[in-house]
Formats: C-alpha cells, sequence, structure tokens
C-alpha cells in the first residue's frame, strides 16, 4: 500500500536509486521490478514512473553511475613503471572492481534496451572513458613507428581480451578464470600481449 510522499523529488529519486541498486546486489537483475522496489521504499508501484519514465531508465542511471565509478578507481592508477607494469596495474585495478560488485557488473553486460531505442550519447561516452586508462597504460608499448590506426587496434584487441576475461571471471561455470587465480591469468594476457607487440607482422 502506497502512501503520501514525505520526501522531497531529489529524496525520492536517491531511494528508489539506492533500493533498486541493493536489489541487483543481493537478487541480480531477475529479481528487479516496480512492485519490489516500492514495496522496499514503502510507496505504491506507480510512484516509482513519476520519478523514471520506465525501469529501463533507473537501470541506465543505475549503470552510469557504475561506469563512473569504476572511471574514477582507473583513474586514480597513477603513471609509474614500464608500459606493462601500468597496464597490468589498470588491469588489476579493473579485477577487483568487477569482483567487488559483481552482480552490477553482470547488469551491464545483460541490460538491453528494447528495439528501436539507441544508447544516451552520455552512456556511450561513459563507456569510451573507460578505454582512456588503458589507451594511455599501453600506448608506449604499441611503439611510435605503428600507424595510429595499428595503435588503436592494438588497444581495442587488449582491451576486450582483458574484458572478456572479466565477463568469465563473475561466471562460476568457466572455472579456470575464476577465483584467486584470475589475476594471475589478466596479468599473464597483458604482458605477454604487450611484449608481442614490437614484432608483430614481423616474420
Amino acid at each position: 500500500m502506497g502512501r503520501r510522499s514525505i520526501h522531497t523529488p531529489e529524496e525520492l529519486r536517491e531511494l528508489i536509486i539506492k533500493s533498486a541498486t541493493s536489489i541487483i546486489e543481493r537478487d541480480g537483475l531477475a529479481g528487479l521490478s516496480a512492485r519490489e522496489i516500492a514495496k522496499r521504499i514503502n510507496y505504491s508501484p506507480g510512484t516509482l514512473y513519476n520519478v523514471f519514465e520506465n525501469l529501463d531508465d533507473l537501470l541506465l542511471t543505475i549503470e552510469g553511475r557504475l561506469l563512473d565509478e569504476l572511471s574514477d578507481r582507473l583513474a586514480k592508477v597513477r603513471p609509474s613503471g614500464t608500459p606493462s607494469e601500468q597496464a597490468c596495474r589498470v588491469a588489476e585495478v579493473y579485477l577487483e572492481f568487477v569482483q567487488e560488485r559483481p552482480e552490477l557488473w553482470r547488469l551491464l553486460l545483460h541490460h538491453r534496451l528494447p528495439m528501436g531505442r539507441e544508447w544516451p550519447a552520455w552512456y556511450s561516452e561513459k563507456l569510451q572513458a573507460l578505454y582512456t586508462p588503458i589507451e594511455e597504460a599501453i600506448t608506449g608499448a604499441v611503439g611510435e613507428g605503428e600507424s595510429k590506426e595499428a595503435r588503436k587496434r592494438a588497444v581495442d584487441a587488449l582491451t576486450a581480451s582483458v574484458h572478456g576475461m572479466m565477463c568469465l571471471a563473475t561466471t562460476v561455470k568457466f572455472v579456470p578464470v575464476t577465483g584467486p587465480i584470475t589475476k594471475d591469468l589478466v596479468n599473464d594476457l597483458v604482458t605477454t600481449y604487450l611484449a608481442g607487440l614490437p614484432y608483430r607482422g614481423k616474420s
């Protein structure tokens, strides 16, 4: 049963976001519904749609905050050592974040917008921002003689590979990439890839 609001619009918005985030962290995306959120905050389900257009908009807000948090954490990894060492540190921070918040990370992977609806520009910008620390970390290993396109390919390839390993690390099915060994595997991936870059295309 709903009740008259005793919160300001801003307070109610935060209450909904925090409650939805808590539900996802406990039960995953499958456990989220307007009814469950309403039950937690002691408002009617319709209240949610006075604040957010729909559940997709709420989820985008949660994902946006998660991306900001990850970007901030990666940005705090100060440059030092070799490009390989720097890239490993960035990857390790990335892994720690994913392991701390696995269900929210799965939300980023599995949430899809309805057919015909595009991702907001601000969301795409947040995703792109994740590339910056990784790009800065490995640019020195790619080599000045490489073309801009080749450097971008290297960044994309390594980022996608690390990202894929993070995805596997959040499952309980692919045992070889789960648990404490994940950090060592990520470091092996980064160092081996970067070590081979100077020899790319050479016989």
